[in-house]
């Protein structure tokens, strides 16, 4: 493969990156710079009930139509229609349907109470290990204290004894 043809593949390769959509921040309200994407755990948790409430409500509501059309259906096949068939099934595909979205539901309600646990363990592990950094920062930082005397980041403030 000559140089020429490298640069070239090079190239085009970028250009075919440079086309994709990429979301990396999102802009500040009102200008200024970029900040971290943050969501707070209240949302989260505003989000994680409203799942839950619609699985509670889809649960009662939505079986509800899927008895009656079964009720329904039951009553038009001893009546001889051929229609019992078709509604038999849009009730089934209806009680599948109505699973695959309760399981949705669930899967996101969990999810979110799942991430609100697991993060805010996150945070408090960071918390504590920059904390731990800090500390292990002041004992190496000369300005602490002076050049002889112990540290008071870890032996507390040196004793008020005049050196002889």
């Amino acid at each position: 493969m000559a140089w020429e043809e490298w640069e070239q593949l090079k190239t085009d390769a970028e250009a075919r990156r440079s086309t994709q959509m990429q979301i990396n921040h999102m802009a500040p309200e009102g200008g200024g710079t970029f900040g971290d994407l943050r969501v707070k755990n209240a949302d989260l948790e505003k989000i994680g009930k409203e799942a839950h409430s619609l699985f509670e409500h889809l649960g009662r509501e939505g079986k509800v139509a899927h008895s009656s059309s079964n009720t329904a259906a039951s009553n038009i096949k001893q009546q001889g229609f051929d229609l019992a068939a078709g509604l038999q099934h849009v009730s089934n595909r209806w009680e599948k349907q109505l699973g695959s979205l309760l399981d949705a539901c669930a899967q996101i309600s969990n999810h979110l109470h799942r991430t609100q646990s697991i993060h805010g363990g996150d945070e408090d592990y960071i918390r504590r290990t920059m904390s731990s950094i800090d500390t292990l920062d002041q004992g190496f930082d000369e300005r602490v204290g002076k050049a002889g005397k112990p540290n008071p980041a870890y032996y507390g403030k040196p004793s008020e004894k005049k050196d002889d």
